[in-house]
């Protein structure tokens, strides 16, 4: 195993987990077996990594600092692959990929809507993740949390918050608590148009005939004194789908 010597890297927004509970309750959450096509983002030390191959048998890694991805090459049955997670081309791996990951929270979001994109190859994903980011994710429209992310995801995915992690368990402790969270590709995604969701939430306290001028609302059957808030994932699809920019 790679040592606990490493000095956390503040610009890599390295926050090593090393509660033995919270990193059991991972792993019996992801549940890998042998067959099974799993990544995991930035391993760090890898106190997540062994667990995992261990029930697993083979990983793959991706690992932006050097050293670390130096120190992961030396476990057996790990592939490590040294680079940054939000530039990797995840479509290099088959279908039915799974990714798990303590996500940097300095990237977590873009990090997110990067590996959206490779929906239709995932079988799940399970990563931990900054609490706020968690409750925006899983947000329900009309609640204060919810936002472009909780769309953007939820027209690709079924979504759970599964437990939260305290500050405690991670070395240096982050400033926030933190949460894991699981990520099911939907059977049926929803196709909404990027920029709509750009703009609409750019102006969410405006109402929509304010916010996204020029779009048919009524073709859409959507009332234009909703604020953008207030509409859900399908509201979003058939508008994109319905409306003429």
């Amino acid at each position: 195993m790679p040592s606990s010597s490493h000095r956390p890297r503040k610009r890599f927004g390295q926050h090593f987990l090393h509660d033995p509970r919270v990193l059991a309750r991972i792993v019996d959450a992801v549940a890998p077996a042998p067959g099974d096509i799993l990544v995991e983002i930035g391993p760090g030390e890898g106190a997540l990594t062994a667990p995992l191959l261990q029930r697993a048998g083979k990983l793959e890694v991706i690992e932006l600092d050097r050293d670390l991805a130096r120190r992961l090459r030396e476990l057996p049955g790990v592939t490590v692959h040294e680079g940054d997670a939000l530039e990797f081309d995840f479509a290099r791996f088959p279908a039915g990929l799974r990714l798990v990951g303590n996500l940097p929270y300095n990237i977590s979001t873009p990090l997110l809507f990067h590996v959206a994109r490779y929906a239709e190859r995932v079988r799940d994903m399970h990563f931990m993740l900054q609490l706020e980011v968690v409750e925006r994710m899983v947000a329900a429209h009309s609640t204060p949390a919810y936002g472009r992310l909780s769309v953007a995801l939820q027209a690709h995915f079924r979504m759970e918050k599964l437990f939260n992690v305290s500050k405690g368990a991670f070395r240096p402790p982050p400033k926030v608590e933190s949460a894991v969270v699981r990520l099911v590709p939907l059977e049926k995604r929803l196709n909404i148009d990027e920029d709509l969701l750009r703009r609409a939430f750019s102006a969410r306290r405006k109402q929509l005939r304010n916010a996204l001028p020029g779009l048919d609302f009524a073709r859409a059957g959507i009332d234009p004194a909703l604020r953008p808030e207030n509409l859900s994932p399908d509201d979003y699809a058939r508008l994109s789908m319905n409306s003429i920019l």
